[in-house]
C-alpha cells in the first residue's frame, strides 16, 4: 500500500485516482495516517462487510422480534444429560 503526504494526494489527486484502482492508497498528514483513499469497488465490499458484521445490544435494546425468537428457542433434547448435571447439587 502507497503512503503519500495530504500535499502530495491533492497536487496529484488525478494520478492517485487512477493509482487506487490497483491497491488503497494511505493518506499522512506530518507521518501520521489520517485516513484511506479506496477504490469504489473495495468501499463497496468494506460496506458489504460492515453490513453483515454482527451487532451487540444491551438487553434493555434488543428488538423484541429478537426476544420472541428467543423466548420461543428450545434445546434439543439430546443436551438433556447436561441440564441433569445442573440438577446434581
Amino acid at each position: 500500500m502507497k503512503q503519500i503526504p495530504a500535499s502530495e494526494f491533492a497536487r496529484n489527486f488525478g494520478q492517485y485516482r487512477e493509482a487506487v484502482q490497483r491497491e488503497p492508497v494511505a493518506v499522512t498528514n506530518h507521518g501520521r495516517t489520517t485516513g484511506y483513499f479506496v477504490s469504489a469497488v473495495a468501499f463497496d465490499e468494506y460496506q458489504k462487510l460492515k453490513a453483515m458484521a454482527r451487532r451487540s445490544y444491551k438487553v434493555s435494546e434488543l428488538p423484541k422480534s429478537f426476544i420472541d425468537v428467543l423466548a420461543a428457542t428450545r434445546m434439543n433434547p439430546a443436551h438433556d444429560h447436561l441440564n441433569a448435571l445442573l440438577d446434581e447439587e
